[in-house]
This record gives structure tokens, C-alpha cells and sequence, in this order.
């Protein structure tokens, strides 16, 4: 295959996503198969222990904090398991728009050995972007509990039968609350903004090798002039999973509708299969796009195109920004690609030697 280096629009960007999607269909879902059975499981075992719980008649504190603490288990294992997926993903797109073959189990080991910095860097992005709206949601609800259990938005009545509100927690809630909406608009922008100016900070530190401080640097610059296609892209990849996930999820808003909020636990098992199929499909799509912004985004700011035809052909030297080589072969598909070399070496021979 020959690579696809060159400028693109970003509508070109997308066709490449579509086309590498179709192409490469197995690849990049047999990637994301694992992230999307790790949640059907951890959805099910949670679904079952809640049932369980439940029919031995458990305390609602206990069964609380039971689902709390499954909850927090299952978002630390997606996490690892996510993080190892979309950096897979980065690398088996990176092979496929290069030109060199890729596989599932080559493009997990190529990123095992620096997964722990992949996660880091997922961390300290997350707590970058996130961190506005998380302080906001933690004072509001801290608030409202405060007003609630302190000062007491309800009060016992004289006869201790009818509650009466109280004025002054009522006006000072409605204050907080009113505070809290009008911050949460910039929050949000910020989130968003924050998003866009770390894009590509992940494909840098997985195709480019660099430690987490450098990676987010990376992605800084590299996303100057390319943050509004960044944010189509995210829109565009984001409607698509909102209409998908609607369309196969509506029978449950439909039986919760019906049932008061309540959903019987068949259904909700069959919803979590739904999602397995869902998060496998829909999984790699962003990764995919984001990967390609990468590429073009070195194309139009560093030349890249040029760059990697050169070290193809042996004629400078393999090094890049962070110090790891322009162009990283997939060692398992070497032999397919005639043993492609990143830098000619010295034989022993004369030129005129045979």
C-alpha cells in the first residue's frame, strides 16, 4: 500500500475515516472488541449483584454505597482498558495511512510497554478539561445537602406533621443555584476549548514517543490552526454515536417511560448486548479521525510528506521532535513490506563489489 500523506479538507479527512473504517473494518473493531467486552462483563456482574442484592432485602444505605462502589471499580478498569484501546488504535491507523500492514495483536503489543504513560497522560488531560465542572458539580450538590440537612430547606412544622419551608435557605439555594448555572456556561467553554487544545496530544505520545509533559506540549502545537476541524470532527463523530445509540437504545427509554423510570433487569441485560455491539462499531471512529488530523496537521505545519519520502529512501537521518523516529514500521508486517528500512546501512562492500 502507499501511504496517504498530503494536505486534506477536512470533508477528505472524513472519506479517509469512512474508507479506512470499511476497509479495515476487522481491524479496528477487533481492537475495541476488548474494551466493549470488558463493559457487557462488568455491566452484567454489576446488574446481577444489584438483583441479587435487592431480593435479600439489603438496607437502601448499603445498597448505596454497594452501587457506588461497583460503579467506581468499573470506571477504573474501562479507563485502563479504553486508554489501551484508543492508543492501539492511534498506532493501527498510523500503519494503515503509512502503507504498512497492521494487526490486532501487533498493534496491542507495540503500545503494552508504554501504556502506564499513555494513562497518565489520559489522566492529566481529563483533570485539565474537567476539573471547572467537577468543582462546580461538588459545591453546588455540597450546598444543596448543606442547606437541606443544616439549615433545613424543610422544617418540621409546630405539630410536627407539615413541613414549612424555610425563607432564607430557600432564597440562599436559589442564589447558589442561580450561580451555578451562570458559571457552568464558561466551564463549558473551557472544557471544550481545553478539549481542542490537547486533541492530538495522545497520537503524539503514541506515534511519536514522548513522555507526558512534551506529549501535551506536542499537542498544543501541533493543534494551532486545526482546532475548528477538531471540533467538526468531534461534533460530527458525536451526533453519529447520539443518533446510533438512540435509535438502539429507545426501546428502554420507551419501557422506562411506560414503567415510571423502572426497567425490569431482561431488559436492561439486553441493553448493556446492545451497547457491546454499539461500542465496537462506533469505538474506533473518533480515534480514526483524530489520527488522520494528526498526520495532517504535520503535512501542512512541518512538511511531513517530504520528510517521510526522504527517510523512506534513506536520505536523512531518522529523527523527529521527542527523538524517536519519522517513520516506526510495524515490526510483525516488516517481511510483508520487503524488509523496508528506515536508514541505509553500511554493508562492508565497495560500490563496485558483488
Amino acid at each position: 500500500m502507499e501511504p496517504n500523506l498530503r494536505p486534506m479538507t477536512l470533508g477528505e479527512i472524513l472519506d479517509r475515516t469512512a474508507q479506512l473504517y470499511r476497509e479495515k473494518f476487522v481491524l479496528f473493531a477487533g481492537i475495541f472488541v476488548l474494551y466493549a467486552g470488558c463493559a457487557l462483563v462488568l455491566g452484567l456482574v454489576a446488574l446481577g449483584l444489584n438483583e441479587w442484592a435487592r431480593t435479600a432485602h439489603w438496607a437502601a444505605g448499603a445498597l448505596v454505597w454497594m452501587r457506588l462502589s461497583i460503579s467506581g471499580l468499573q470506571w477504573l478498569v474501562l479507563f485502563l482498558v479504553a486508554g489501551a484501546a484508543v492508543a492501539a488504535t492511534n498506532r493501527a491507523v498510523a500503519w494503515v495511512h503509512l502503507g504498512e500492514p497492521a494487526t490486532i495483536r501487533g498493534a496491542y503489543q507495540s503500545i503494552m510497554p508504554r501504556l502506564s504513560r499513555y494513562l497518565w497522560l489520559m489522566t492529566a488531560i481529563f483533570f485539565i478539561v474537567w476539573t471547572p465542572i467537577a468543582v462546580l458539580y461538588a459545591g453546588f450538590f455540597g450546598s444543596a445537602a448543606y442547606f437541606r440537612s443544616g439549615l433545613g430547606l424543610a422544617r418540621a412544622g409546630a405539630a410536627g406533621r407539615h413541613a414549612a419551608v424555610n425563607p432564607h435557605a430557600a432564597m440562599m439555594f436559589g442564589i447558589i443555584t442561580a450561580v451555578f448555572v451562570l458559571l457552568m456556561i464558561p466551564a463549558v467553554v473551557y472544557a471544550i476549548l481545553m478539549g481542542l487544545r490537547y486533541a492530538l496530544s495522545l497520537p503524539a505520545c503514541v506515534l511519536e514517543d514522548l513522555k507526558t509533559g512534551k506529549a501535551l506540549r506536542r499537542g498544543v502545537e501541533l493543534s494551532k490552526g486545526g482546532r475548528g476541524r477538531i471540533f467538526v470532527l468531534g461534533l460530527l463523530v458525536g451526533v453519529l454515536k447520539l443518533a446510533v445509540i438512540s435509535a438502539s437504545q429507545a426501546f428502554i427509554l420507551v419501557a422506562a417511560f411506560r414503567h415510571h423510570g423502572q426497567v425490569g433487569a431482561g431488559m436492561t441485560a439486553v441493553s448493556e448486548v446492545i451497547s457491546f455491539f454499539t461500542n465496537t462499531f462506533l469505538g474506533p471512529v473518533y480515534a480514526t479521525g483524530i489520527t488522520l488530523l494528526y498526520y495532517d496537521q504535520r503535512v501542512r505545519r512541518e512538511g511531513y510528506d517530504i520528510e517521510w519520502m526522504m527517510q523512506a529512501a534513506g536520505l536523512m537521518p531518522p529523527a523527529q521532535p521527542g527523538g524517536a523516529p519519522l517513520l516506526e514500521t510495524n515490526p510483525a508486517g516488516a517481511a510483508a513490506l520487503g524488509g523496508l528500512e528506515l536508514a541505509a546501512e553500511p554493508t562492508g562492500q565497495n560500490p563496485g563489489e558483488h
